[in-house]
């Protein structure tokens, strides 16, 4: 573990910046109420594969204990730099740890000639902690930006038995589930030989619904970084493959990413089936809750609006692409939940404008 900058004072004591090693941070990661799947070395690593440089970064107390921390992506480009923090930074309860934290961040996206550096924290409107966080971080100059991963999504409670589970999933996903097990769809769980069908389900799937994917080789990067958190499953009739997940899960939430079905498992009802395998699959591993990642922002925004505002909003996202993905999701019988924004400094105000659209 090396020290990046000379110790400072917090009210508990000394605290020092430093760059952890894989263990300790995803030690660190695990434990903080903050902590996310991207802001796990594994994600470092697969994103490192795509072009980014991760960098660990986090603020050491004397009793050899982590308070607060980031894992920064730094992408260069034409000679410049973004600096990006996913689901990050996990804040400390110490004004001087964060501040020493986000100096440290400033520090290296400056020295890699970034344009910004942007944060983006694990925290939904509705936590506690939210409104001082989002106040503390407009007070240190930040600029409230949209988010790159999806700022509204439904989170589904499975820390409860299985048939609690089920029986919170609307009346028409219940009868989608049964529907596709009656009607012969098996559902298996893949390995790395079944990474070359997922990655043909996904580009079906990309090209009828007109969604970019990722490369096979990233997709089999992804599996492998996160075993044994993460798993493949299959839905095939007959022994053929006709829908497939790939989910992933950390140490509160089960992520649901990837997916694809061709046009037989969608009328068969294989990805009704394959979720709630996912979702079994989560809340054995002691997950407290599924994510089911990206619903219409338009959504997330009503759930916390007035009346007059929500039907407003609800107007706007029917012509969201994203609205029959909203309808499959919510019937899983989870709650809308919106993130805080990102959070921009800005180092290269000239270039800014220009770099903000191109990662968003």
């Amino acid at each position: 573990m090396s020290i990046l900058a000379r110790p400072a004072q917090s009210r508990t004591g000394e605290i020092a910046l430093v760059e952890p090693n894989t263990a300790t941070w995803d030690a660190f990661v695990d434990a903080h109420p903050q902590g996310s799947l991207l802001q796990r070395s594994a994600w470092g690593a697969l994103k490192e594969s795509a072009g980014w440089q991760p960098r660990r970064l986090a603020i050491l107390a004397a009793d050899g204990s982590l308070l607060a921390g980031a894992l920064l992506l730094i992408r260069h480009q034409y000679g410049m730099a973004v600096a990006y923090a996913p689901r990050g930074p996990l804040f400390a309860r110490d004004d001087a740890a964060n501040l020493l934290l986000i100096g440290g961040l400033a520090r290296i996206a400056r020295r890699q000639r970034a344009i910004f550096l942007r944060l983006e924290p694990n925290l939904t409107e509705d936590q506690p902690e939210a409104d001082a966080t989002h106040t503390w971080l407009l007070l240190q100059g930040l600029l409230p930006e949209r988010t790159i991963q999806p700022r509204s999504s439904v989170h589904v409670p499975i820390n409860r038995p299985a048939e609690a589970i089920f029986a919170g999933f609307s009346k028409g996903h219940r009868a989608d589930i049964r529907r596709a097990e009656r009607n012969g769809v098996a559902v298996r769980v893949g390995d790395e030989s079944d990474i070359p069908t997922f990655y043909a389900i996904m580009r079906a799937t990309g090209e009828r619904a007109g969604f970019g994917i990722h490369s096979e080789s990233y997709y089999r990067a992804a599996w492998k970084l996160f075993q044994p958190r993460s798993q493949l499953l299959l839905a095939e009739i007959d022994g053929r493959a006709v829908a497939a997940h790939m989910v992933f899960a950390d140490a509160r939430s089960g992520r649901y990413l990837y997916s694809g079905a061709d046009e037989a498992g969608l009328k068969a009802g294989a990805n009704h089936l394959l979720e709630w395998r996912a979702i079994q699959w989560a809340a054995g591993l002691g997950c407290i809750s599924y994510d089911l990642w990206g619903i219409p922002d338009a959504l997330g925004r009503a759930a916390g609006a007035d009346e007059t505002e929500r039907a407003a909003l609800e107007r706007a996202a029917q012509d969201d692409p994203l609205l029959g993905v909203y309808r499959f999701k919510k019937g899983f019988g989870g709650q809308i939940v919106r993130y805080l924004p990102a959070y921009d400094r800005v180092f290269i105000p000239a270039l800014y404008g220009i770099a903000r659209r191109r990662i968003g």
